[in-house]
């Protein structure tokens, strides 16, 4: 289960079934969204990350990575949990990009950049236009109880 801290000013995260653990001594607050072609199809529509130097971050669990000439995927083996994003060449090869949802409240990250912004989809514009339908945690959990057995109550 995911913990905000260790008291060490580290932060931890991890995977939906827990399999997998992340610990971070310096976490960006910066996220950064990309709506590349490889990403939207990656992300399921967006990918997000939070920035980390790469030798600082450890990771225990079964982890899988799809390398491609510039750029490895990385997942948890067991659930799919999308772990990061990290150029292996360039001036950002030393970093990995964090999914925010493996930490509590993103990791009281930001948005702050949209990579390939011409490129979103039109329909994802969270804002509008016209009446956007905007439920609650607790609403939607109450409309559909059969959630209860897949929604994570850690705090993210």
């Amino acid at each position: 289960m995911a913990a905000e801290g260790t008291g060490t000013g580290e932060t931890v995260g991890g995977c939906v079934c827990g399999a997998v653990e992340i610990l971070v001594p310096r976490l960006g607050h910066e996220i950064s969204a990309c709506f590349c072609d490889v990403c939207r199809v990656w992300g399921g529509g967006v990918q997000m990350g939070l920035d980390a130097p790469a030798e600082t971050v450890e990771v225990t669990g079964p982890v899988k990575t799809w390398p491609t000439a510039i750029a490895e995927r990385a997942w948890c083996d067991i659930c799919g949990t999308h772990l990061w994003f990290r150029y292996t060449a360039g001036r950002d090869a030393g970093y990995l990009e964090l999914t925010p949802g493996l930490f509590p409240d993103a990791g009281g990250g930001h948005l702050a950049r949209v990579n390939y912004a011409d490129r979103a989809p039109e329909g994802y514009d969270m804002t509008g236009p016209g009446e956007i339908a905007r439920v609650p945690a607790a609403q939607y959990e109450a409309e559909n109880p059969h959630l209860q057995s897949e929604v994570r109550h850690d705090g993210t």
